[in-house]
């Protein structure tokens, strides 16, 4: 249980503030933390545990036009990749992939991965925009629903896995500036 906050110490509000990442500073309202190294592998073995069997099962549940309103969203993260909106992107992003896990009907599954990717920042993003990789991420998007909608459960789950692998690899080489909350 936390002490009462002493005196000037905000105390975190329920629902938003810092949470999990952020603890309190005295007058100063929530300290951003770094996340590490092994914090960052941590949060993408969760999200890959989760997300991965779950992209399986909803290609072999969902309906074809249920997939298919996904596709907008899809294209909107490309498009946002290659003007260069970075913002955009990530919001998007986080979109398509809550929307997508949210077929599943199970509502902690996408609570649970929203709070991951709000813990995990994305470093060197502008690096890998600049280098012209953004793109591509963004096109794994528009391949996945693709999948899905072909009912290639398997293909699907591999192009997930290394979707969410690049959170670990191309994304955290260019650990010099936080991008952003995913």
């Amino acid at each position: 249980m936390r002490a009462p906050p002493a005196p000037g110490e905000r105390e975190p509000r329920r629902g938003g503030g810092g949470g999990a990442g952020a603890p309190p500073v005295r007058n100063k309202g929530f300290r951003i933390t770094e996340v590490s190294e092994r914090d960052l592998d941590q949060y993408t073995e969760l999200r890959t545990l989760i997300e991965v069997p779950t992209v399986g099962r909803v290609t072999r549940t969902a309906a074809r036009e249920q997939l298919e309103e996904l596709r907008p969203v899809a294209e909107e993260i490309v498009a946002r990749a290659r003007e260069h909106d970075l913002i955009g992107y990530l919001e998007a992003d986080r979109r398509f992939h809550l929307a997508l896990l949210g077929l599943s009907g199970n509502e902690r599954l996408v609570e649970t991965v929203g709070e991951l990717r709000k813990r995990s920042r994305l470093y060197g993003l502008t690096g890998l925009d600049e280098a012209g990789l953004l793109v591509s991420s963004a096109e794994e998007h528009v391949e996945l629903l693709d999948l899905m909608i072909a009912g290639d459960a398997r293909g699907a789950e591999a192009c997930m896995r290394r979707h969410l692998g690049h959170v670990r690899s191309l994304w955290a080489e260019g650990r010099d500036e936080p991008a952003g909350r995913r």
